[in-house]
C-alpha cells in the first residue's frame, strides 16, 4: 500500500497560546501568513524549529505548533545556526526585528548570510523599537522624532536589502503585512531555497510608529506604489496593470506607461531572480517612492551550496579517512597503562 501524505492546514501550526500583541499590530498578519505557508510547504510540525531573539516579533515561536526557542537579544541567528548544523533535517525559521538583528545582532545576522546557513529569516521591519516603548531603530528614517531622539535622529538608516546583498546573500524577498497573497508565496519560496533566506516584512506598529508604511498599505493606491516581482515575468504593476519598468541606455531604471510612446509589454524588463549578477536585483531592491514602486516578492533566489550541507559533507569525508570510527577507537589510540 502507498503511504498517505498528510495534507496540513494552518490550524495544524497554531499553538494553544493566547497571541499577545497590540490589537491592530501588523505582526498578526505575518503570523497568520506563516502558518498558511507552513501548511502549504507540508513539513511536519515536529520537524520545524522557530528561533527568535528579543522584541515584539520574537514572541512568535510561542504561537507556532512546533519546536521553538526564545533566545536572547540579537543572538537568534547564532542559535538558529547551531540548531541547523546539529540537526540538518529540521526546517529552521528565525524570527527577528529591525532592532533585534540590525543593532545588537548585526554581526550574527550578516555572518549567517555570508555563511549561507540554510535557515529562513523573517525580519519584521516597523522602523521602531516597540517592546521597549518607542526608541528609534537602525531602520528609522533620518529626522524621525522618538523618545530617544526628541529633536529627530541625525543618523542615516540601514536598508536591509543592502546588508543582505553586501553579505553575498543568496535569497532576498520583501513583503507587506497587509498583502497576504504575495507574502505567503514569498515564504514558500524562501523555504524551498537551499541556503540563507531573508524576508524583510514591512509591518505596522500601531502604538509607536503607526502609519510607517501607510502610503503602501492603503488598498486604493497600493498597486500603483508596489511591484510584485515574479521570476520570468515582465515587470508590470499598477492598479490597471498599465505601468512597467524599463532600463535606460545608461542602465538606470525608468517607470513607463504601456501604450504611451509606443511602449509595449515586450519592451519591459523581465525579472530574473536566479541571476548570479546582483546588479539589477539590487537596483530593484533599492527602489523608493514616490518616483518608483517598492519591490515586493522574491527579488533574489540563487542556488549555492549551503553552510550546513558543506559542514555535513566535510565531516563525512574526514570520518571516512579516519581510523577513529567510535569512542573506543579513540581510547585505543591513546597511551595506556595498567595497575
Amino acid at each position: 500500500m502507498e503511504a498517505t501524505i498528510k495534507q496540513y492546514t494552518a490550524k495544524d501550526f497554531k499553538s494553544d497560546q493566547y497571541v499577545r500583541w497590540c490589537p491592530g499590530c501588523g505582526d498578526y498578519a505575518v503570523l497568520n501568513t506563516l502558518q498558511k505557508a507552513m501548511a502549504e510547504i507540508g513539513v511536519e510540525p515536529q520537524n520545524i524549529a522557530v528561533i527568535s531573539g528579543i522584541g515584539c516579533s520574537s514572541r512568535l515561536p510561542y504561537y507556532i505548533s512546533g519546536y521553538g526557542f526564545h533566545t536572547i537579544h540579537g543572538r537568534g541567528a547564532a542559535v538558529a545556526t547551531g540548531v541547523k548544523v546539529a540537526n540538518p533535517k529540521l526546517t529552521v525559521w528565525q524570527i527577528t526585528g529591525d532592532g533585534d538583528c540590525l543593532a545588537i545582532g548585526g554581526n550574527h545576522f550578516i555572518h549567517s548570510i555570508r555563511r549561507n546557513v540554510n535557515i529562513n529569516t523573517i525580519l519584521f521591519n516597523n522602523q521602531i523599537y516597540g517592546l521597549t516603548k518607542g526608541q528609534y531603530s537602525p531602520t528609522s528614517r533620518k529626522g524621525f522624532v522618538t523618545k530617544s531622539s526628541p529633536f529627530g535622529t541625525v543618523e542615516r538608516p540601514f536598508r536591509p536589502a543592502e546588508l543582505v546583498f553586501g553579505a553575498r546573500g543568496t535569497f532576498f524577498g520583501r513583503t507587506l503585512d497587509v498583502d497576504l497573497k504575495s507574502s505567503q508565496a514569498t515564504m514558500v519560496a524562501a523555504a524551498a531555497h537551499q541556503g540563507a533566506s531573508i524576508i524583510e516584512c514591512l509591518v505596522n506598529c500601531v502604538i509607536f510608529n503607526d502609519g510607517a508604511h501607510s502610503w503602501l498599505a492603503e488598498k486604493e493606491n497600493r498597486y500603483d506604489r508596489v511591484i510584485i516581482l515574479e521570476h520570468g515575468k515582465p515587470m508590470i504593476f499598477g492598479k490597471n496593470g498599465d505601468k512597467g519598468l524599463v532600463a535606460t541606455k545608461d542602465f538606470k531604471l525608468k517607470v513607463v506607461t504601456l501604450g504611451e510612446d509606443g511602449i509595449s509589454e515586450s519592451d519591459l524588463l523581465v525579472h530574473d531572480a536566479h541571476c548570479e549578477d546582483t546588479t539589477l536585483q539590487l537596483k530593484l531592491a533599492m527602489m523608493e517612492g514616490p518616483d518608483f514602486p517598492i519591490a515586493l516578492g522574491v527579488i533574489r533566489d540563487v542556488a549555492t551550496e549551503a553552510f550546513d550541507v558543506a559542514m555535513e559533507n566535510q565531516i563525512a569525508q574526514v570520518q571516512a579517512k579516519s581510523k577513529v570510527k567510535c569512542f573506543d577507537d579513540l581510547v585505543e589510540m591513546c597511551e595506556q597503562w595498567e595497575m
